[in-house]
């Protein structure tokens, strides 16, 4: 099984200590770039996928790498309706 399998297979489980790390990886293995909006976009951050325009707007978390469980959610789903996971 390939990290990226692995990722996936861990994502779905929703883990408490899913990083941002983890999620930057797994979506730039489909295709996505992160995209800062300049100084003022704060820690959000959005991920473009060029080839259907999709897009994602994440917080990056801080001081930390472990993102919030709702941040999770919205990545799951977010791939769910994508037909990636």
């Amino acid at each position: 099984m390939s990290q990226i399998d692995t990722l996936k297979q861990r994502i779905l489980m929703m883990p408490k200590d899913f990083t941002y790390r983890e999620a930057k990886k797994l979506l730039e293995s489909m295709g996505f770039q992160e995209k800062n909006q300049g100084k003022t976009s704060g820690s959000r951050v959005k991920f473009y996928r060029e080839m259907d325009k999709r897009v994602i707007s994440l917080h990056k978390p801080h001081p930390g790498d472990i993102m919030k469980q709702y941040s999770v959610k919205l990545l799951v789903d977010f791939l769910k309706d994508l037909g990636e996971l």
